[in-house]
């Protein structure tokens, strides 16, 4: 799948961040020890370990942040979604297309509470 890594300066300095390429809200990125790892398509039933997200997710009403906490405190791994800027102030100088080939997140990190 086609992904974009952005270049931006912010008040922290500069940070590059892989993103989705066409952004849905239905769709996410997810980071392992801040390195794109897994990506989670909430709509797209035909996977399980999608299923079991849109059930935690959208059926329950939990934010998704809260999810992964919930997961990184259980497994003990990093589990988290990029945040560019804080404070909202950016300015993207770069943007290269890749393509990297990521799976959705282990069922076994999803069962917990089903």
């Amino acid at each position: 799948m086609n992904f974009v890594t952005n270049t931006y300066i912010t008040i922290s300095g500069i940070k590059k961040v892989v993103e989705i390429n066409e952004v849905k809200d239905h769709q996410k990125l997810i980071y392992q020890d801040n390195k794109p790892a897994y990506f989670v398509d909430f709509y797209d039933l035909q996977k399980e370990s999608n299923a079991m997200m849109n059930i935690l997710v959208l059926c329950s009403g939990n934010p998704i942040n809260e999810v992964l906490k919930s997961i990184n405190k259980r497994y003990n791994i990093n589990l988290s979604i990029p945040i560019i800027s804080r404070i909202g102030l950016r300015r993207k100088i770069k943007s290269e297309i890749i393509n990297l080939d990521l799976q959705p997140i282990p069922l076994k990190w999803l069962g917990y509470s089903l």
